[in-house]
């Protein structure tokens, strides 16, 4: 193999799962910055329109509802080979200790950030190309949660098995993810503006970067772990420190 060559995103063709904005979109921009040629997959037409402003022109966006199984993969039937698949789609989790948590419903928020990303890795990973890799979306929740953070906590560890286990059994594909913190995008849209900046200072006034997470942090690690040829099924930790303190 030619690292020098694989180990490049000029010409790639990159997949990005939940890519209208946030992460997804932030990841988008910087690999097309890279040279890759980008596709971006949402489950709305307007927000998918939206974003492809803010790319290249070439960028292509399908509006694909991924909460459902044969969506996902009718999607990978038509869409042909490519070099590397990002899934950060997700929505915004309703968070309660475990005695106010209705079991049906903390059921259905494992539908798009668990088995949505499922099907995406079982559909998606016939279709890379050599020296192509899988980059998917944790959270620190399985390391450091809160009170209320049952449901999050569950998702982000089982993520994190997943991944080890797609890395040696779809091996030579690397199989990786990254794992944000707290990071200021529209997954926390549900709160008001005021609450949104009060969690955003407090998470500052407490980890050793200071600050909140931006969506450039965690896409800059998605670059990485496209472009890098020898790390498969790990977790990479994206946090300001949060873990430590």
């Amino acid at each position: 193999m030619n690292t020098q060559s694989t180990s490049s995103l000029s010409g790639k063709r990159v997949i990005l799962l939940g890519a209208s904005s946030g992460i997804g979109l932030a990841t988008a921009k910087a690999a097309a910055a890279e040279g890759a040629n980008v596709i971006i997959v949402s489950s709305n037409q307007q927000r998918i329109d939206n974003a492809l402003t803010e790319l290249p022109a070439g960028s292509k966006g399908y509006a694909v509802d991924l909460s459902k199984e044969e969506n996902i993969k009718a999607f990978f039937e038509t869409i042909g080979n490519f070099d590397h698949l990002v899934f950060t789609a997700a929505e915004n989790l309703k968070l309660n200790i475990i005695a106010e948590t209705e079991i049906a419903q903390a059921q259905t928020f494992f539908n798009l950030r668990f088995w949505s990303m499922f099907a995406a890795v079982k559909y998606g990973s016939k279709n890379l190309n050599p020296g192509g890799s899988i980059n998917l979306t944790g959270g620190i929740a399985s390391m450091r949660p809160g009170k209320g953070w049952s449901v999050a906590s569950a998702i982000c560890g089982a993520m994190e098995g997943f991944v080890r286990a797609m890395a040696v059994e779809l091996a030579p594909i690397r199989v990786n993810s990254v794992v944000p913190g707290v990071i200021q995008t529209n997954l926390w849209s549900s709160m008001s503006q005021a609450d949104r900046d009060a969690l955003y200072q407090s998470v500052a006034n407490t980890i050793p970067v200071q600050r909140a997470g931006q969506a450039d942090d965690v896409a800059l690690t998605f670059i990485y772990l496209m472009k890098q040829q020898f790390g498969t099924g790990q977790n990479i930790v994206v946090d300001g420190g949060t873990v430590l303190v």
